[in-house]
């Protein structure tokens, strides 16, 4: 089976986007579609131009990264789901081996293992993931976190019917409120302990910039799951 696999891309104003797309363009898999999403981008939307040929580009009003991604899935036609930040980096065989072990474990989500880098795109931290635990284990940590790099995530696209998409009235936290949506509907939602994804920390980035908000929206998150949350820790035996 060689299922097709959209890559989402949301583009705000993001210097890095070039070598995000050339990643994408870089993978072993073959049967990929990568589309950017311009969430009305008032800068380095030129730098998109050379790469026209092997991308599609939806344009639409600004409305924040869920929003953006939101408007990717939808227009997506593989049967899989990669989301991708524009700052960040897939590795060649990302796809791939991430494919495989959706496909050997039958699973409709999975997330791996990443590297950290800086703005230069020098690794400064390997496998910034977590180790691998027992699923009741990792789900205890999401009480009060989010232990889930989004541009690590892979989905198969109509497990969205099913739990819906992110949530847009959630600036910052519209991916730790999907992952619980998925993990309460009682899916799985395993982990390759494989680095697939450089996860790039710079000073110009969201969760930097935006640290104190974040945190006050996640804390909102967490409480409205708090209880069925704990509630499947302790049906695990946990």
């Amino acid at each position: 089976m060689n299922p097709k696999v959209s890559v989402v891309i949301p583009f705000y104003n993001c210097p890095y986007v070039p070598q995000a797309v050339q990643s994408a363009i870089n993978q072993t898999y073959t049967n990929v579609e990568i589309i950017v999403v311009d969430d009305g981008s008032t800068r380095h939307a030129e730098l998109l131009q050379p790469y026209l040929p092997h991308i599609y580009v939806l344009g639409k009003s600004n409305g924040g990264t869920a929003s953006a991604l939101n408007h990717g899935i939808r227009h997506a036609s593989g049967d899989y789901v990669v989301w991708l930040s524009s700052d960040d980096l897939l590795y060649p065989d990302k796809i791939r081996y991430q494919v495989e072990f959706m496909q050997r474990e039958n699973v409709l989500a999975s997330h791996t293992n990443f590297h950290y880098i800086n703005e230069h795109s020098a690794v400064t931290k390997l496998h910034g993931g977590a180790e691998p635990m027992a699923d009741v284990d990792w789900l205890r940590r999401f009480v009060g976190g989010n232990p889930v790099n989004g541009c690590t995530v892979m989905i198969r696209k109509d497990l969205f019917g099913a739990v819906g998409l992110f949530d847009e009235l959630l600036p910052y936290t519209h991916d730790l409120d999907l992952w619980l949506r998925i993990l309460l509907n009682g899916y799985r939602f395993p982990y390759l302990n494989e680095p697939l994804t450089a996860y790039r920390w710079h000073g110009g980035m969201g969760s930097v910039r935006h640290a104190e908000t974040i945190g006050k929206e996640a804390s909102m998150v967490w409480s409205r799951y708090r209880e069925p949350l704990l509630q499947r820790i302790a049906a695990m035996g946990g």
